[in-house]
């Protein structure tokens, strides 16, 4: 039986190949191997198998190199994400395990920019906090509505001189998982 999407980038080492493509990037085995560096050459490459065969990644280009065939990968078009079909199909258990592997990913994220020596937060934008906030469901989704206005433009930048590739990540959870209070109930 074939991995769901879920599946299949529900594992740490796969979530961070998928993560190197991000930003419309294409990427050959060996630019790979390059940029997740301390990921086993074999494990890397069963893995990216692993996403081919999914339909997460797919191959942009093949070139031929010393007789063999080099491949350029990229991600299919949303194939990295969990929509809202799939996410309302997953388990409490599937929900526990992706929270978990997201984390994760960021934790190896964190770790890796603040290992590679010239480390300035301030100077590279590093931000991360929590803020409590208020909304109605509409509320809600009328603030999710203007973060994509603002966000989608920007996720469509190609690579150019001054720009550095930067990794966005969001969690939005309710505090409480109780219902939302209402007027009377609220203090």
């Amino acid at each position: 039986m074939p991995m769901s999407a879920v599946d299949v980038v529900l594992h740490p080492v796969r979530l961070r190949i998928a993560q190197a493509f991000l930003g419309g990037r294409a990427l050959t085995t060996s630019a790979l191997r390059e940029e997740l560096a301390d990921v086993p050459t074999a494990t890397l490459y069963r893995q990216v198998a692993v996403l081919v065969e999914g339909g997460v990644l797919e191959v942009a280009a093949e070139h031929r190199v010393r007789g063999a065939v080099e491949r350029t990968y990229r991600l299919q078009e949303g194939a990295a994400y969990v929509d809202a079909a799939a996410a309302a199909d997953m388990t409490v258990e599937q929900h526990r395990q992706a929270f978990l592997v997201f984390t994760l990913g960021l934790l190896g994220d964190a770790d890796r920019y603040l290992a590679a020596g010239d480390v300035d937060p301030v100077r590279d934008g590093v931000g991360y906090r929590t803020h409590a906030v208020h909304l109605s469901d509409a509320e809600l989704e009328e603030m999710v509505q203007e973060l994509r206005d603002v966000l989608l433009p920007r996720f469509a930048h190609e690579p150019a001189p001054g720009r550095r590739r930067r990794l966005f990540s969001t969690v939005l959870l309710p505090a409480d998982p109780g219902p939302a209070t209402t007027g009377a109930d609220a203090t």
